[in-house]
């Protein structure tokens, strides 16, 4: 079952996310990870965003900052590639760029919340629950569309064969991502009380742990690490794509904090030509976007690429239509489901509210698509 405490705890998070307050992990005693502890820290060590009030702040109307801080993910998209290129060092010569790795969505948010970062990776989940609670940032760019890179492995030796078959079974993942939504949709499509299943709250690095401690009979969880899972002694129950073909769409998210978007508009939009640009060089040549991503993934260039084609990539211009961000003027199809995960989320009493659409729709900042 999922304890109480592990609910209480992420309901705090979420209060206190409002606050602004730094936090140890959802539901857990666990510290806050390393690379959110190292944003915070650079945070009190930079100096405060350019106000007014400020006649030694970087004026507003500066093209282009002197650092940005952007907070990453080990996800095999365009980010990472560009990463791996350093396009974004190509791209800005006169900008230091500082990258910050996180584990999870619901770190990236406490960085946001504490101001540690500039721009940032997360998934529809957390990112719907940091718009729900007036985080101050707004979604620019969809890195991807998560298909089969998530997914829900089980030990071939636990006797799971359906998603009713985890009754009773200890299942991982990591709480308030997008495959902590995807697990608890896929419970509620076959009818599953999630009490009946013992949900563990583990951050990816601790599921590979756990499952080689055989301490889990299974666990939803994002690539490189699921593919670890499979490797030992597992298979694949059902994924993110198949939820998806269902209706239960889940993202990767690009946000940035609405002051630093305001003061750097630019660097925002040339920021999402740089992503373009590694999109472009994935679809001409796969096979050298998989060698240039594979030492980050610490695995092969051949399982790289299969990763690579498990997300789906769209740049600028894709984005802009009605379906995802909107920015030909119509409504965010996107906005609409980060609205619906927002009431899951409350029905499942995972939050205690969500706000309507237009709030989400306000937290859509689709300006950096058009360059």
């Amino acid at each position: 079952m999922i304890k109480k405490n592990k609910l209480t705890g992420l309901w705090t998070v979420v209060l206190l996310f409002s606050l602004f307050s730094i936090l140890t992990a959802c539901g857990s005693n666990e510290p806050v990870s390393q690379a959110t502890e190292a944003a915070v820290t650079k945070e009190t060590e930079a100096p405060s965003p350019a106000t007014k009030a400020d006649p030694t702040a970087e004026p507003a109307s500066a093209a282009l900052p002197k650092e940005v801080r952007i907070g990453f993910q080990i996800i095999p998209n365009a980010e990472l590639l560009a990463k791996a290129l350093g396009l974004a060092e190509k791209k800005f010569p006169d900008v230091k760029v500082t990258w910050v790795p996180f584990d999870s969505g619901r770190d990236v948010n406490t960085a946001f919340a504490a101001g540690g970062i500039d721009l940032g990776l997360a998934g529809s989940v957390p990112v719907a629950i940091g718009l729900a609670n007036d985080l101050p940032y707004s979604v620019y760019f969809l890195h991807d569309v998560i298909g089969d890179n998530e997914a829900l492995a089980v030990r071939n030796s636990a006797g799971i064969n359906s998603v009713k078959d985890l009754v009773g079974k200890k299942i991982a993942v990591p709480y308030g991502s997008t495959t902590h939504f995807s697990l608890l949709s896929a419970l509620k499509q076959e009818g599953v009380d999630p009490a009946s299943v013992s949900i563990l709250d583990l951050q990816p690095p601790d599921i590979v742990a756990a499952w080689q401690r055989k301490d889990i009979d299974g666990a939803f969880v994002w690539q490189p690490s699921l593919a670890k899972l499979v490797a030992d002694d597992g298979k694949l129950l059902i994924s993110a794509k198949t939820l998806s073909e269902q209706g239960i769409i889940t993202a990767d998210v690009g946000i940035v904090g609405k002051k630093f978007a305001e003061q750097y508009p630019q660097f925002v939009k040339d920021y999402v030509a740089v992503l373009d640009e590694a999109i472009a060089l994935y679809r001409s040549n796969p096979d050298e976007a998989a060698k240039a991503v594979a030492p980050l993934l610490s695995q092969s260039e051949a399982d790289t690429l299969t990763q690579l084609h498990e997300l789906v990539w769209l740049n600028a211009a894709e984005q802009q239509g009605a379906k995802y961000l909107g920015a030909d003027g119509s409504t965010s199809g996107f906005a609409q489901v980060l609205e619906q995960t927002g009431q899951f989320l409350v029905d499942q009493k995972t939050i205690p509210s969500a706000p309507d659409a237009a709030a989400y729709q306000q937290g859509i900042w689709n300006e950096s698509l058009k360059h």
